[in-house]
């Protein structure tokens, strides 16, 4: 795995980031904080996404949900005989990743016809910005269209009559937290039991990845509803954080289970995407989080405290109950070498770039959660293509 930002092709010219040294997609990223500023800045349509581009686990199914995928690998063979698709490999055994050539017209060919959600909070936003980096500058400017909303953004592809879609949904069980962010943590509640709101969003969609993991990270319990938001907190309980995401995952588990057709629809789930905000993980114990941190950890198997293998272990056992299908996003392991591949202090901060105060107080104002673009995000997706 290499420390340095790789160059992909796809990315637009190099003028359009030339008005600050590092443009990241990130958001202000201090557990409790970061929830507020990321979803202010998500909903400014003021600022276009290009600005920030530069230069199963069930083998129940599989055998019918292959059979009917056959006929969509000829024109991607056709393509394949033409360009030879070097992606990024990962060796689980030397955590190494060799970096190959890009190929924005086989991305989007695995596309043609077919609608891309994900689904998640500010992370997911992250590799879906990433994806859409890199595909289209190779798309001429009167094929390409991106339509932002408060929840749902669009990024459409008319040539192949495609789109790469976000949904927010940081808890993908619904919450009061959803639209305008309950800052009080005492006052947040999920209601538990409940995506409905979130799922007429989903319907329809060819192939839907989600993740939820950082905003569980915001408490060690949570107030859980089964009812009515229009109760205030009347009638919630309180969970540790670990039964709150059980109970939320199996919400969306059933709905999964009851509303997807396999044979239709792919079904993803992007594993936890890891925080850096403890510098004495990587034995850096001068260092202020991911502050100034310029190569990766070369330690095989390192694993900080920024990612929860209980949380994982949730996720595991929920997903193995499933009737569909999952794929796994497998990125954990390989972004926690990634100690270098943060947005630092070049992030924003409520929609706007960190002031020079600001950026000289790294302790609270480093983002050790998001990741810059081109960088890790970048890695997730050709993963994620590799498995389509």
């Amino acid at each position: 795995m290499g420390g340095a930002t790789k160059t992909a092709l796809g990315r637009l010219p190099i003028y359009y980031y030339s008005i600050v040294g590092v443009i990241v997609i990130c958001t202000f990223a201090l557990i409790a904080a970061v929830f507020y500023s990321e979803r202010i800045s998500s909903l400014s349509n003021s600022y276009s996404i290009f600005k920030f581009c530069p230069t199963r686990s069930n083998a129940a199914s599989k055998s019918s949900i292959d059979s009917t995928r056959g006929d969509e690998r000829s024109k991607l063979e056709e393509v394949f005989d033409a360009e030879v698709d070097d992606r990024f490999e990962f060796d689980p055994n030397e955590c190494g990743v060799a970096q190959g050539r890009f190929s924005p017209k086989i991305a989007l060919e695995k596309l043609r016809g077919k609608r891309l959600m994900f689904v998640g909070d500010s992370l997911q936003r992250n590799q879906w910005v990433s994806l859409v980096c890199l595909v289209e500058s190779s798309i001429p400017e009167d094929q390409k269209a991106m339509r932002r909303g408060r929840s749902l953004s669009v990024f459409e592809v008319k040539e192949y009559n495609a789109s790469i879609e976000f949904y927010w949904a940081p808890f993908l069980v619904e919450s009061n937290s959803d639209d305008t962010i309950m800052t009080d943590l005492n006052k947040r509640v999920l209601k538990v039991d409940s995506v409905r709101k979130h799922a007429k969003y989903w319907d329809g969609v060819d192939i839907l990845a989600f993740n939820s993991y950082v905003w569980w990270l915001s408490a060690p319990r949570f107030k859980l509803l089964w009812g009515s938001f229009a109760n205030g907190e009347q009638g919630t309980e309180e969970f540790d954080m670990l039964v709150a995401y059980r109970i939320g995952l199996k919400t969306w588990a059933n709905w999964v289970d009851s509303n997807v057709n396999p044979i239709k629809t792919r079904v993803f789930f992007t594993t936890m995407s890891p925080t850096h905000s403890r510098s004495a993980d990587w034995n850096h114990e001068d260092g202020i989080k991911c502050y100034n941190e310029t190569k990766p950890v070369m330690k095989k198997g390192h694993w900080g405290t920024g990612s929860n293998k209980a949380m994982m272990r949730v996720v595991a056992d929920v997903v193995e109950k499933m009737r569909v299908p999952i794929t796994f996003i497998n990125i954990t392991q390989l972004s926690e070498h990634r100690i270098d591949g943060h947005a630092s202090i070049y992030n924003e901060l409520g929609g706007k770039l960190l002031t020079e105060e600001q950026k000289a107080d790294p302790l609270h104002y480093a983002d050790c959660i998001h990741w810059c673009l081109p960088g890790v995000p970048d890695t997730w997706n050709q993963i994620f293509l590799a498995h389509l």
